[in-house]
């Protein structure tokens, strides 16, 4: 056709990756994730609301300047005996089992933590959700945020946090209703937001197994504490499929030698691992059976 011959480089390979905007990748892979939801039936539900799963894994990357600057390797490690790690904090739909947002930071410093990560992401609950953390996410401003968007929360009690069952509103043996207080205003927040927030807020207390659970699911004629402990084990869920992600995706290690192109990385990662679960919901909703019986790795063989 008159045209030159390919190279037998992977110079234009990685030019095209370079020319890939970062938005593409993650509106594609979040618009992939919300219709999942969206369109998963009642019955992979739990009592009909949508579950939102949600905690933190970490990712290392080449040893480089860009990713040494943007995701500097822990402070216990001397410098050059070390690579650069990421942390990423993700909702994932416990239905479906679709990645619906996530966060990227470092693993050191002021706002890289867990709690910092959800508290930017709760913008994607909707009325009715149901968020499920462990206890380290069990703070007030995270349930007030959560409360705010018209979400509930199911988590361990935080373990700073004294349960006290003689108090509160008794619903059964172990298992009351209680106000949290307002903790006292953050250095960074203005007094004018501060006082946006409601002085208290309604929370149960529930012990069950020998772990305490927090909710804001106050009634126990609807949400009994067997539900609670039983929808709390489901929480595991998430760490089998960071696993997944990490290990039959390979994400563990990334490859990029920049932070902006350890972004896409990220993004297309999680838009490979919503086109597998897309097909796994499709194959489930004609097999009737629930999507997290089906085998990711099978899945992405086929």
């Amino acid at each position: 056709q008159g045209q030159s011959e390919s190279a037998l480089t992977t110079g234009s390979y990685c030019d095209a990756r370079q020319r890939l905007p970062l938005a593409m990748p993650v509106a594609l892979g979040n618009a992939l994730g919300a219709q999942l939801e969206l369109l998963a039936p009642a019955h992979w539900r739990w009592q009909g609301r949508s579950v939102k799963l949600f905690d933190g894994t970490i990712v290392s990357m080449p040893d480089t300047v860009s990713n040494q600057l943007a995701y500097p390797q822990s402070r216990e490690q001397k410098p050059g005996l070390g690579f650069p790690v990421a942390r990423i904090g993700a909702l994932i739909g416990l239905a479906s089992g679709a990645m619906l947002g996530y966060q990227v930071a470092a693993c050191e410093g002021k706002g890289t933590g867990e709690q910092t990560l959800l508290e930017n992401l709760l913008d994607r609950l909707h009325a009715g959700d149901v968020v499920l953390a462990d206890a380290l996410l069990a703070t007030w401003w995270i349930i007030e945020g959560a409360i705010r968007r018209g979400a509930d929360v199911v988590m361990a009690q935080h373990g700073k946090r004294i349960t006290d069952f003689t108090r509160g509103q008794r619903l059964g043996k172990n298992d009351h209703i209680v106000q949290w207080p307002r903790p006292p205003k953050p250095k960074a927040m203005s007094a004018d937001e501060y006082g946006c927030y409601p002085e208290f807020i309604t929370m149960r207390e529930v012990e069950v197994n020998g772990r305490v659970l927090v909710t804001t699911l106050l009634d126990p004629k609807i949400v009994t504490p067997g539900a609670l402990a039983s929808l709390y084990k489901l929480r595991w869920n998430i760490e089998v499929d960071f696993r997944t992600i990490k290990a039959t995706l390979e994400m563990d290690v990334l490859r990029c030698k920049s932070q902006a192109m350890v972004e896409k990385e990220i993004a297309v990662y999680f838009l490979a691992y919503n086109l597998v679960r897309w097909a796994m919901a499709k194959a489930a909703l004609l097999a009737d059976v629930l999507p997290r019986v089906l085998s990711f790795a099978g899945a992405r063989r086929l």
